[in-house]
């Protein structure tokens, strides 16, 4: 049990989603979350938008703030010069800043949550320094939205130093052998597992494959960065 992630902070959990582009998407996404919460007290919905999403911002506001202002959801929404796919850790980053949670829930704009009282099967974890990993993805062996307590945020300064969120949580967590797979099912609607797609997805592009190249994941500096966070954290 770690004490300092029992300190009094504003919520349980804080979701993080950025997003672009999305409408009927992103509006089911949330409806998921916030439609099997047990207590929605305990939660933060933390958006990030790029101020160039005229789409995703006017469908935001006309179709998603009157449902979360109907059910009383805590939620901030925020605006960042567009910094793209490849920079995706750093609006994870961002949003995890702006608000003090004893878990950050990363989430994607095209996962639905499928677990009645989801935010109950993570607050049981309180006070453990854990990676938490939710089923989904055919069972990938990384935590794809992965959750994780305050102190792992405050201890490395931030979620993620490289794009690729998942993988640099999830190998991390595994070096430490600080993952932990709870009851959570989530259906990611990913175009490389369902098929559907749209101009959002036809962005990613994720740096991997390359270990010469400064940005991919495997490249040794990267690599070092990583073994240095599990120095702290252990």
């Amino acid at each position: 049990l770690i004490e300092e992630t029992m300190q009094e902070l504003e919520f349980d959990i804080a979701i993080l989603l950025p997003t672009r582009g999305r409408t009927t998407g992103l509006t089911d996404s949330v409806k998921t979350l916030f439609d099997n919460v047990k207590n929605v007290d305990r939660v933060c919905l933390m958006l990030g938008f790029d101020d160039d999403d005229e789409v995703g911002i006017d469908h935001f506001s006309t179709n998603i703030v009157p449902f979360l202002d109907s059910i009383g959801a805590h939620y901030q929404a925020l605006t960042f010069p567009r910094m793209g796919y490849t920079a995706l850790n750093r609006y994870y980053n961002q949003l995890a800043k702006q608000v003090q949670a004893n878990w950050y829930f990363v989430w994607n704009d095209d996962a639905v949550m499928n677990t009645k009282n989801w935010d109950e099967k993570i607050i049981k974890e309180n006070g453990n320094l854990a990676l938490l990993k939710v089923h989904t993805h055919n069972e990938h062996p990384y935590s794809i939205f992965p959750i994780v307590p305050h102190i792992w945020f405050k201890e490395t300064g931030c979620l993620s130093k490289h794009q690729m969120i998942d993988a640099e949580l999830s190998q991390i967590g595994y070096m430490l052998d600080l993952i932990k797979i709870i009851d959570i099912d989530v259906t990611h609607d990913q175009s490389d597992l369902t098929g559907n797609q749209d101009s959002t997805s036809l962005e990613k592009n994720r740096f991997e494959g390359n270990p010469a190249d400064p940005r991919d994941f495997h490249h040794p500096d990267n690599v070092r960065e990583r073994l240095e966070d599990c120095v702290k954290l252990a």
